[in-house]
């Protein structure tokens, strides 16, 4: 490695710049190392925002956090901005990403608690046989009594905020869950290092399909493979976006590199059985695939291919499927409110009574006819240019995040990431200020605790930022972020 960045580095001054990340990197991980060293295992850290993990002051937490977080997203804008000087080719940036992402596996989720919930879940398919998707965690433990002192992994989980909820996700995601959790054999140290070392593979195999989906452009590699946004949801917190993104990623690489159809919708139908808002690509898949071909044969392909994939969606559920219970996840995520526009207007316009469910369920009727009627103007185009609508599916991701979810979550702009590459520079930059917003507009939760109520001051940061970023980037005659 030191061969790799002596001759692919430039001036012998910009690899400060390379020792910088890589130490504040090390800060984000020094909290968690000494709590390891203290304490041997994760079993008794307790699920809340806790940076420090000891017994120092919220309010000092934050300090701390915030300074670490300002310097390491402060060297990664550096890096970003002047990679053609910095780095001579894309080795030393794939080594750089491995040793800064290695370091984000030894952090412990200190913002979420969603791996121990997952490990669990996993756990409770793959040892006692339940089909998750129909017994929660909690009833399992509280009226089989197994024997917990002897399964951490499932006591982690028992103890999780999500423990009396059945699976939310897809079938793929339970199947991910259940081959880690039952290759730990009950130890949540191991389980939670397994899923850490998973994501990391994937982070890594992300950064790969980035780079040849973009013929093998730095820029995008450094932006998403460094992005301190992504390792701390992706690597630190341990989220399973990390997963959509990958197969989605495979899903382009399939289409746009191999010509393959039928992979590319396998690929996409699989980040469909995790979370479901990949299925608004798959018109475009189809359309663009065939865009050769007259309009009938267009429609008759969209239908063929359709069924193809509503097929590869539907088949792992037939591992867990005894009525349609199994599909009541997505519904008991979409019920739930938090942080977002729809908490907003929870708090502070009660009349009428359940206004936020009624606006929500109006935006997603306008949304779906806005989609649908797009998705036909597609099937009708004479010249279909796949750069082009991109750009434009990615306002539809835009209105999806922050219209669409009220179980609004920070980690879910990730989801923006596969959409990154065919935007103009100032929507790129954007996207990536979002990204970095959701952290700093999480300290809130750092510095006070992680009760609901502020979810308000999250949204009202998160999105003044947003607005901010927006007009300084429409200001701004230089963007240094190109291809």
């Amino acid at each position: 490695m030191k061969k790799i960045f002596n001759k692919s580095v430039g001036r012998q001054d910009n690899k400060i710049y390379i020792l910088v990340i890589v130490l504040f990197a090390i800060c984000f991980a020094v909290p968690s190392i000494t709590y390891l060293l203290q304490n041997k295992t994760v079993l008794n850290f307790k699920d809340e925002f806790k940076f420090l993990m000891d017994e120092s002051s919220r309010l000092y937490q934050t300090v701390i956090y915030g300074i670490i977080l300002a310097g390491f997203v402060f060297s990664y804008g550096i890096l970003v901005k002047d990679r053609n000087k910095i780095f001579k080719n894309i080795k030393p940036i794939f080594v750089l990403t491995f040793i800064v992402s290695a370091i984000f596996v030894l952090v412990i989720p200190f913002m979420s608690s969603d791996v121990f919930y997952y490990l669990g879940v996993g756990r409770l398919n793959a040892k006692y046989g339940q089909n998750p998707y129909y017994v929660t965690m909690k009833d399992y433990v509280e009226n089989e009594v197994p024997n917990l002192e002897q399964d951490s992994v499932l006591q982690k989980g028992y103890q999780n905020y999500w423990s009396g909820t059945t699976v939310v996700y897809g079938p793929i995601w339970t199947m991910i869950c259940s081959t880690i959790a039952g290759l730990s054999f009950g130890n949540i140290d191991v389980g939670l290092w397994l899923f850490k070392m998973a994501n990391l593979a994937v982070h890594l195999l992300n950064c790969y399909l980035i780079y040849k989906i973009t013929n093998k452009k730095k820029l995008f590699v450094l932006l998403y493979g460094l992005n301190p946004f992504v390792l701390l949801e992706g690597i630190g917190n341990v989220h399973n976006d990390m997963f959509v993104v990958c197969f989605i990623l495979l899903a382009f690489f399939a289409l746009l590199k191999k010509k393959n159809l039928v992979l590319s919708i396998f690929c996409l139908a699989l980040a469909t059985d995790i979370k479901y808002f990949a299925i608004l690509l798959l018109p475009l898949f189809v359309i663009y695939f065939y865009q050769e071909e007259k309009v009938t044969k267009r429609f008759f392909k969209c239908i063929q291919y359709g069924l193809l994939y509503a097929v590869f969606v539907a088949l792992p559920y037939l591992l867990y499927i005894r009525d349609l219970q199994v599909f009541m996840g997505m519904n008991t995520q979409r019920g739930k409110v938090t942080k977002g526009i729809y908490f907003f207007i929870m708090q502070y316009f009660s009349n009428p009574e359940n206004l936020h469910k009624l606006l929500a369920d109006v935006v997603l009727v306008i949304f779906t006819v806005v989609y649908i009627y797009k998705s036909v103007k597609l099937l009708f185009q004479a010249e279909i240019k796949f750069s082009r609508e991109m750009k434009n599916l990615y306002w539809f991701m835009f209105a999806f995040l922050w219209l669409l979810i009220s179980n609004f979550q920070p980690w879910y702009f990730m989801w923006l990431t596969p959409f990154m590459f065919w935007q103009n520079s100032k929507n790129i930059k954007l996207i990536v200020q979002m990204q970095i917003l959701t952290l700093v507009a999480d300290m809130v939760f750092l510095a006070y605790s992680e009760y609901y109520i502020y979810g308000v001051p999250f949204f009202v940061i998160f999105l003044a930022g947003t607005l901010v970023c927006m007009l300084q980037n429409k200001k701004d005659k230089i963007v240094y972020i190109r291809g």
